[in-house]
């Protein structure tokens, strides 16, 4: 087993209300990425392998970072987010509680849409929970038995639950999780025994400069 670092692609758009329009990074988002690929490369960060969603959010992230000067870049739909759209819209048709329209009723709702879709009882979703989290773990443990440090781009609903299973967290922590993974924060894990063992959790040390500060975003 090896190292792995996974990180949050940048700002997207956060005011989109479906999957196409979330899916690309701001002007802000393009700029995190950029920044942590300056800092990685400053500090002497060394990978032997790299992978990345197939998102355009994840593609962008991974280009604006420049991850490619660490491997060859190998993409993978494992590592895609959860859909979160999908199931804010089953919700809605199931309880009558509309898609959230603001940050804080987003936040404020997501750890019942997470509830609800982890009980199995929202129906005609993109994807089960099941099936989500078969993929999660499926792809992790992939990268995990891989040969050397490993350098993963992918989502903050991916990175959570990889989290939610090293730390076996429940929904609402689960949930808290989510919201407060920063954009493009790095989150490391190390091989400890028979798994994995988090060392690292949320560093945005790219951003911490007062010039910068603006730039700690969730959303």
């Amino acid at each position: 087993m090896t190292h792995m670092m996974l990180v949050r692609h940048g700002q997207a758009n956060s005011g989109a209300r479906d999957e196409a329009s979330y899916d690309r990074l701001s002007d802000l988002g393009h700029q995190q990425a950029e920044w942590l690929g300056d800092h990685l490369a400053s500090t002497g960060m060394h990978f032997t392998r790299v992978y990345c969603g197939t998102m355009r959010r994840h593609q962008e992230t991974a280009a604006g970072m420049q991850a490619a000067q660490f491997g060859e870049i190998i993409c993978d739909p494992r590592l895609n987010e959860f859909p979160y759209f999908s199931l804010a819209a089953a919700y809605e048709r199931q309880t009558g509680a509309p898609i959230p329209m603001t940050r804080e009723g987003f936040a404020a709702q997501l750890e019942d849409v997470l509830r609800a879709w982890s009980e199995d009882q929202l129906i005609d979703v993109e994807e089960t929970f099941a099936q989500f989290t078969n993929r999660v773990t499926s792809v992790i443990k992939d990268i995990a038995q891989g040969h050397g440090p490993a350098l993963v781009v992918t989502s903050g609903g991916l990175i959570s639950t990889v989290l939610r299973d090293t730390l076996t967290l429940d929904t609402r922590a689960w949930a808290r999780m989510c919201l407060a993974i920063y954009n493009t924060s790095t989150h490391h894990w190390q091989p400890f025994m028979e798994g994995q063992l988090l060392t690292q959790f949320n560093n945005t040390a790219h951003l911490d400069r007062p010039d910068r500060r603006h730039a700690l975003t969730h959303l």
